[in-house]
């Protein structure tokens, strides 16, 4: 079980944040330089920045770091519509993992 912790939600919670922004971005890109369907871009990428501003606001829950997890994988996924995201999706993937792993290092300290 994870326990969840105010530095740790504060770090996940800016890195969804960010994410969030960057995969909302990708809906533009994806339909004017990769001629995907615009249907499509939007309900990938509106709808991926949409579940990061979600998961980010549930983020006091154990459940919601699995969920964000899940995230970073469909981030990466969206490099099927935007080859570019592979990239970032990758970039988030490792932030996420170095936000829950620091918070919960620094915050071990300083309980001590």
């Amino acid at each position: 079980m994870i326990t969840v912790t105010p530095g740790m939600r504060r770090l996940c919670a800016s890195v969804l944040g960010m994410e969030a922004i960057v995969v909302g971005l990708s809906t533009p890109v994806a339909i004017n330089t990769q001629d995907v369907e615009p249907p499509v871009a939007v309900a990938v990428g509106v709808g991926l920045a949409v579940l990061c501003v979600l998961v980010a606001g549930l983020l006091k829950h154990p459940f919601a770091y699995v969920a964000g997890s899940i995230v970073q994988v469909l981030a990466i996924a969206a490099g099927l519509l935007v080859p570019t995201m592979y990239f970032l999706g990758a970039i988030f993937l490792a932030l996420w993992i170095t936000a829950i792993f620091v918070a919960r290092r620094v915050e071990g300290v300083t309980s001590r």
